[in-house]
């Protein structure tokens, strides 16, 4: 590859905090609340214009479609989120469980509201391009941003980016599979124009949709009980769609859910594009798969008009304004979750939250409906080798199954309230969040609402 030599440049520092977080989705949004809500000076670093994340950037409400009668659920800050967005009107029921949808757009003013009254100071429209270490240990980030480029100095820092961007950059190890092997990356989509009440008809007396209907784009194992259940999934129409030529025979990999409508006729995350072969770490795969899924969902959007009832008059009313992505880094940390451990209720000592046993991907598709759970450790977060770094969210150390649990957004604001909170307690502790005090960070878990056990 060919290089060009950059001149040395002196970065001004542009602020300084105890605990700094980088990234603002449900991990990073989380770690940032919890933080602040303990006292500790705490700033968040985000790429967009608001918090929220795959909620609020990708599109998707569903924020807990794993909830079902017998869910035995998780607590603390991820479930405020619902409460928050229901009592200003946010909220309206989920179609396949006993859970709520989140307004996409509500809830970025939720995330601002919860900021502020967390303290927390927001950084929007900055882009981490570099870290600062001394020896082993790291000291902060370089961002870039309309402003300019300048330093960021915190003594405590939380990698929430979802790729372990910060972690990479910071020399800890990781993992991530081949690009023929990652799970898929989608552009969600909504409509405009539909009939609900037609849509709903066709549902309930031609469709009538299980989780056995899933299948076109992944073989999936279940423990049987999954098969019987309701699913708002759609995929026959597609395959009718290629073979009719409606749309073109090799369209990769259309079919999948609807969420929510509105009662003017908008259908609300469309989760019918999933597209093989792309590495979100790779800006160029980035490029093609935003491309490539555009183009797919217009094409879902021909198939829909052509045979769904309700959807004949549908037309598209926007694009998740960046791309849904589900697998990429994931860091070699302190302990690794094996896939063994999500499957068979695992416990640990060092339990920072729990979740329940919802599993969904690399071939799998398990409900919590029995109230199975299984304990998250501490030492997921802990990336081996940088001190002073915590990482939260679907980039944790884990096994390629257990990931498929642990990327859920309920989950990884559950790993974002524990990162958050260990890295305040350690500095309480004046202790390495290697090395903080477990049980006195369990207690200060437990204090602030979370489940553990």
């Amino acid at each position: 590859m060919e290089m060009i030599h950059e001149c040395a440049r002196q970065t001004p520092v542009i602020a300084q905090t105890d605990v700094l977080v980088i990234g603002g989705g449900p991990a990073g949004l989380t770690a940032a609340i919890a933080a602040g809500r303990l006292g500790a000076r705490t700033m968040i670093v985000e790429r967009y214009g608001s918090l929220g994340g795959v909620l609020t950037q990708v599109g998707v409400e569903s924020f807990a479609w794993y909830r079902h009668p017998g869910t035995e659920d998780c607590e603390g800050i991820c479930r405020e989120y619902e409460h928050r967005a229901r009592e200003l009107g946010f909220t309206r029921p989920e179609p396949q469980s006993i859970s709520e949808v989140i307004d996409t757009e509500g809830f970025k003013v939720v995330a601002d509201q919860m900021i502020v009254e967390a303290g927390v100071e927001p950084l929007y429209h900055s882009w981490v391009v570099d870290v600062i270490k001394e020896g082993d240990t790291l000291c902060g980030v370089i961002v870039e941003n309309k402003s300019g480029r300048g330093a960021i100095l915190a003594k405590r820092i939380v990698d929430c980016t979802g790729d372990a961007d910060v972690a990479a950059r910071a020399g800890a190890p990781w993992t991530k599979r081949s690009k023929d092997k990652l799970m898929g990356v989608t552009v969600m989509f909504s409509c405009a124009g539909v009939d609900v009440a037609r849509f709903n008809r066709f549902v309930q007396e031609e469709l009538q949709p299980t989780y056995a209907d899933w299948g076109k784009n992944w073989t999936i194992q279940t423990t049987g009980k999954e098969d019987r259940m309701f699913s708002p999934y759609m995929e026959e129409i597609f395959t009718r769609a290629q073979e009719e030529g409606v749309i073109p025979g090799d369209a990769q990999a259309i079919a999948g859910t609807w969420s929510t409508f509105s009662e003017s006729g908008e259908a609300f995350q469309l989760n019918m594009v999933y597209a093989f072969g792309y590495d979100c770490t790779d800006v160029f795969d980035l490029t093609q798969a935003e491309i490539a899924g555009r183009q797919q969902a217009l094409w879902a959007i021909d198939a829909l008009r052509h045979y769904v009832p309700g959807f004949e008059n549908a037309r598209l009313r926007n694009f998740g304004a960046t791309l849904g992505t589900r697998e990429s880094r994931l860091i070699d940390g302190e302990v690794r979750i094996a896939d063994e451990y999500v499957l068979n209720q695992g416990r640990c000592a060092d339990s920072v939250g729990i979740f329940p046993e919802f599993i969904d991907g690399s071939g799998y598709l398990i409900l919590p409906t029995t109230g199975r759970f299984f304990q998250i450790p501490y030492g997921c977060l802990v990336p081996k080798t940088v001190e002073n770094l915590l990482v939260a969210g679907r980039c944790i150390s884990a096994g390629v199954v257990a990931h498929t649990s642990m990327r859920n957004m309920m989950c990884c604001a559950v790993t974002g309230e524990a990162a958050g909170t260990a890295a305040a307690e350690s500095l309480r502790q004046n202790r390495v969040v290697r090395h903080v005090d477990i049980p006195q960070l369990q207690r200060t878990l437990q204090a602030q609402g979370v489940r553990l056990g």
